[in-house]
C-alpha cells in the first residue's frame, strides 16, 4: 500500500516526467509511466542505505546502475539547498538542531523530508571524517565519492560545525553560504595544523594553537607608538592620490589597525574564534562601509597595509603577519558587498 503523502509525491514525479516529454520518447501510456515511476521509487528505497556509504554502491551486484548514473545519484543525494545550510551553518549537528528542522523548513520553503536528508548527510560526513587523518577535502572526496566542488562545500560545513562559528546574527545575514564556504577554505588552507603538516590528527578541522599563540606578538604594531606612526606614514604615502576614500583612510588608520590587530591577539579564546566573522564585520567592514569605501579602496588599503609592515625597521614577526593577513585580506574582499 502507498500512503497518501507518497502517492502525492508519486503523482508529482509522474507529472514532471510527462512535462519532460517522456511519453513521446518512449511511446508509452500514462499507466505504464505510473508503474515505471513506482518501480523507480521502490528501487531507490532499497538503494538508499547504500548511498550512506557510496563506495558500497559501486561494489554491489543487486542493482545494474552504470558508473555515470551512480555518480549522478550520489551527487544529487548529497546535494543541498544553500538556503537550508545557511540556517544551520556553525550550529552543532545534534538532536537539538534536528528538532528545529520544522521551523527551518517553513522559513526556507525546503520540504521537511529534504531538510532531514540534508541534515543527516551533514552529520554522517562529519562523523566519518572526524576519525580520519589527512586532508579534509580529500577525505570527503574519497569516502563519499563527491565532486571536488561539493567536497569543498562539505569541508566548509564540517569546519564550521567543529569551530562553532557564529553565522546567525542579524549583521551577518547579508553573507551567503558561498561567502562563508570561501572563507572556510582560506582558514583550512592557512590557519589549521594541516596547512603545514599533512598527517596530523584532526589536521584540517582544528585551528593551529601554536599559530594563534604567536599572533599575540603582533600587538607591538599598535602598542609601540613609533611603529604605529611609521606604519601609518608608509601606508598613507603609498595611497595618496590613488584611493577615492583617502581622507577617511588617513583619519581612521590607527583605529582600523587597532581593530585588525586586536582580532588577531584574541583568537586564543574560543569565544573570540566563534565571533571571528562578527568581529570582521563590526570592526572593519561596517566602518569602511559607512565611510563609503569602494571594493577597490578596500583592496588597495589592505594590500598596502599588509606589505608596508615588511619595511618597518623593528618589526620582526613577518611570517606570522603574512599568515594572518593573507587570510584576513581574502575574507574581507569576499565579505565586502551589499
Amino acid at each position: 500500500m502507498v500512503s497518501n503523502g507518497s502517492l502525492d509525491k508519486l503523482n508529482d514525479a509522474v507529472k514532471v516526467r510527462m512535462d519532460g516529454g517522456v511519453l513521446d520518447e518512449c511511446e508509452a501510456n500514462a499507466d505504464v509511466l505510473l508503474s515505471d515511476t513506482m518501480d523507480q521509487y521502490r528501487t531507490f528505497q532499497m538503494c538508499e542505505r547504500l548511498l550512506h556509504s557510496p563506495a558500497k554502491l559501486a561494489n554491489q551486484l543487486l542493482f545494474q546502475i552504470p558508473p555515470h548514473r551512480q555518480a549522478m545519484l550520489i551527487e544529487r543525494y548529497y546535494a543541498f539547498d544553500d538556503a537550508f545550510i545557511r540556517e544551520i551553518l556553525g550550529k552543532k549537528l545534534s538532536k537539538g538542531t534536528k528538532k528545529d528542522l520544522d521551523d527551518i523548513s517553513t522559513k526556507t520553503g525546503v520540504t521537511l523530508k529534504s531538510c532531514r536528508r540534508q541534515f543527516d548527510n551533514f552529520k554522517r560526513v562529519f562523523k566519518v571524517v572526524e576519525e580520519l587523518k589527512g586532508p579534509l577535502v580529500e577525505n570527503i572526496r574519497q569516502h563519499f565519492l563527491l565532486s571536488d566542488k561539493l567536497a569543498r562545500d562539505y569541508a566548509a560545513i564540517v569546519f564550521f560545525a567543529n569551530n562553532r562559528f557564529e553565522t546567525g546574527k542579524k549583521k551577518l545575514q547579508y553573507l551567503t553560504f558561498q561567502d562563508f564556504a570561501f572563507c572556510a577554505g582560506q582558514l583550512i588552507n592557512n590557519w589549521t595544523v594541516g596547512a603545514f603538516d599533512n598527517m596530523v590528527e584532526d589536521m584540517d578541522v582544528d585551528l593551529d594553537k601554536e599559530f594563534l599563540q604567536e599572533l599575540k606578538e603582533l600587538k607591538v604594531l599598535i602598542t609601540d607608538k613609533d611603529l604605529l606612526d611609521q606604519h601609518k606614514s608608509l601606508v598613507c604615502t603609498a595611497l595618496r592620490g590613488k584611493a577615492k576614500a583617502f581622507t577617511e583612510m588617513e583619519a581612521n588608520f590607527k583605529n582600523l589597525s587597532r581593530n585588525l590587530v586586536n582580532i588577531a591577539t584574541k583568537l586564543t579564546n574560543t569565544k573570540d574564534v566563534r565571533d571571528f566573522f562578527i568581529d570582521l564585520v563590526e570592526k572593519f567592514i561596517e566602518p569602511c562601509r559607512s565611510d563609503r569605501w569602494t571594493a577597490a579602496d578596500i583592496k588597495l588599503y589592505l594590500t598596502h597595509y599588509t606589505n608596508s609592515a615588511h619595511i618597518l625597521d623593528t618589526f620582526k614577526h613577518q611570517a606570522v603577519w603574512d599568515r594572518y593577513m593573507g587570510v584576513i585580506k581574502s575574507c574581507i574582499f569576499k565579505m565586502y558587498h551589499d
